[in-house]
């Protein structure tokens, strides 16, 4: 199978931020206005004149960098992503990611520069602990189609929820992911149908997504306990039981979403009961484990700005969840395709082992 990679320089390019301090921002420090603006930046000082802050090269964390092609025509490509690489920019890893081994490989075939030609990019996400199928767009009509086809997804689940209606049909893509839970579920088929939404979390600058009590779920600030009201939004999951294993207490599913919600088959898998084995965040209930809004710290690590986790937070694997197929069709074709990503071993059947 075809691979694209290039092996991790020691030291990334570091970072740069241009900033114009208004008026407003009058008497904060710099480590203040750093940390409210660039949530993964060094925080600096500076007032009333145009800040440029270039963060130094530094070491980011091991990760792999070798990605098989499952797919490549014209339009897109599809990847089968391994876990515990990141897929764009975010926090300590701004260069180890799916987004730049696309770009270098681009650069490295010289691809055509024609205006309506992108460097591949992906255009959904997967959380850094899950492998499989990820799908970029490598022209501008493909970004545009394959984006659509998520965002018809999610439409559906806000209108009629059922699995079996014939809206299912309508739709133009369809995810099925495989994934090892702790615990035994007793129903061979379960249809989880709850809001996500997110809360305040430590180490995460935009809020942890969580399964919500009810449609609403309260935040509090930090420095004037304010309370915001935050709508979940609808999020489906139909998880069929491939094989129980009684002794392990484990078991092995295939779940298909019909939404695309943040950490969504996390949350719901953990919400039943029945956390992702070795998820080192999510526990039963869809919250994350042993969290006490009273314990936040907002120290910073030693490198200079990056927040510390005083818990763990999505990112952390550990896990084992798969997108294992995507069904969908062509932006440009219509042709239905299939890809599939080859399986773990520790996500396949005995059957499948054999």
């Amino acid at each position: 199978m075809k691979t694209i990679g290039i092996p991790w320089p020691e030291l990334n390019d570091g970072l740069t931020y241009n900033d114009v301090v208004s008026p407003s921002h009058s008497g904060l420090t710099l480590i203040q206005f750093y940390s409210s603006n660039h949530t993964s930046s060094a925080p600096l000082q500076g007032a009333d004149s145009k800040l440029v802050y270039h963060r130094l090269p530094w070491r980011e964390p091991d990760t792999p960098f070798l990605l098989e092609v499952l797919f490549e025509d014209d339009d897109m490509i599809a990847l089968n992503k391994p876990s515990g690489l990141q897929v764009l920019p975010g926090g300590l890893f701004q260069q180890r990611t799916v987004l730049t081994q696309l770009k270098w490989h681009t650069q490295k075939n010289g691809n055509s520069t024609l205006s309506q030609v992108l460097n591949p990019v992906p255009v959904h996400r997967l959380g850094r602990g899950t492998s499989g199928v990820l799908l970029c767009a490598k022209t501008k009509i493909a970004k545009t189609c394959l984006a659509a086809y998520f965002a018809d997804g999610t439409s559906l689940v806000r209108g009629k929820r059922d699995v079996n209606s014939k809206m299912e049909v309508e739709r133009r893509i369809t995810k099925i992911y495989r994934a090892l839970v702790r615990g035994i579920i007793d129903s061979n088929e379960v249809l989880i149908d709850k809001p996500i939404g997110v809360m305040r979390y430590p180490g995460v600058a935009k809020g942890l997504y969580v399964a919500l009590p009810s449609g609403y779920y309260l935040l509090f600030s930090s420095t004037q306990h304010t309370v915001f009201i935050n709508l979940g939004k609808p999020a489906l999951s139909k998880v069929g039981v491939l094989e129980r294993d009684v002794e392990r207490d484990q078991t092995l599913v295939q779940v298909e979403i019909q939404s695309g919600r943040p950490h969504q088959i996390r949350i719901h898998l953990s919400l039943i009961g029945c956390p992702l084995l070795g998820d080192p965040l999510y526990v039963a209930g869809g919250q994350p484990e042993c969290f006490d809004p009273e314990l936040i710290q907002e120290d910073f690590a030693e490198d200079g700005g990056y927040q510390r986790p005083a818990k763990p937070v999505p990112g952390d694997c550990g896990y084992h969840l798969h997108a294992h197929e995507v069904t969908l069709s062509h932006p440009s074709t219509n042709e239905a395709i299939k890809i599939i990503a080859p399986l773990p071993s520790m996500l396949k059947t005995v059957e499948e082992a054999r």
